[in-house]
C-alpha cells in the first residue's frame, strides 16, 4: 500500500487530518466526527453511513473513480440502506465494495478518511454538493443516547 504522508489543515478551527496515500488525498472524517462530539466518533461516522443519500453518493463515486468496484455487492448495501436494522463500518464497506473512496485506518493514529477528489469538472459537480451535505449531515447527527436498562 506504501506509504502515507499526513498534513493537519485547518477548518473553521479545528484540526483536520489529511492523508496522502499513492498521490490521493484523504480527509479525516474521524477528526471532523470529533469536532462535533468526541466521545460518539465511531457513532457519528456509522450513523452518516448508514444513510441512504450517503450510500447513494458513495456508489456512484466508486463507480466513477474504482475499476474494481463490485457493483452487485454495493446493490445489496443500497437496497438495505435507511432501514433501522441496517448497519455498515467503513470497514464493512470497504471489504464488501473494494472500495478506494473511504480508508480505514486502525489504531491510535488510525481513523476513516474520504477521498476528497469530489469534483472532477461539470460532471460531478452535483455530487460535490451532495457530499457537501453529507457533511453536514455528519456534523449534525444527534449525539447516540445511552438506553436505560
Amino acid at each position: 500500500m506504501g506509504k502515507a504522508l499526513k498534513a493537519i489543515m485547518r477548518v473553521k478551527g479545528t484540526a483536520v487530518t489529511v492523508l496522502t496515500q499513492r498521490e490521493d488525498d484523504y480527509i479525516s472524517l474521524t477528526d471532523i466526527a470529533r469536532h462535533k462530539n468526541s466521545e460518539r466518533i465511531d457513532d457519528l461516522i456509522r450513523n452518516w453511513l448508514r444513510n441512504r443519500n450517503t450510500i447513494e453518493f458513495l456508489g456512484v463515486w466508486e463507480r466513477l473513480n474504482n475499476p474494481v468496484f463490485k457493483p452487485v455487492e454495493f446493490d445489496g448495501i443500497r437496497i438495505q440502506a435507511g432501514l433501522n436494522s441496517f448497519t455498515l463500518t467503513p470497514k464493512q464497506w470497504i471489504e464488501k465494495t473494494a472500495a478506494i473512496g473511504i480508508v480505514s485506518r486502525p489504531g491510535r493514529y488510525g481513523g476513516t478518511f474520504a477521498h476528497m477528489k469530489l469534483s472532477q469538472g461539470e460532471r460531478l459537480k452535483r455530487l460535490n454538493e451532495i457530499a457537501i451535505r453529507q457533511m453536514q449531515v455528519l456534523t449534525s447527527v444527534p449525539a447516540v443516547k445511552k438506553l436505560k436498562g
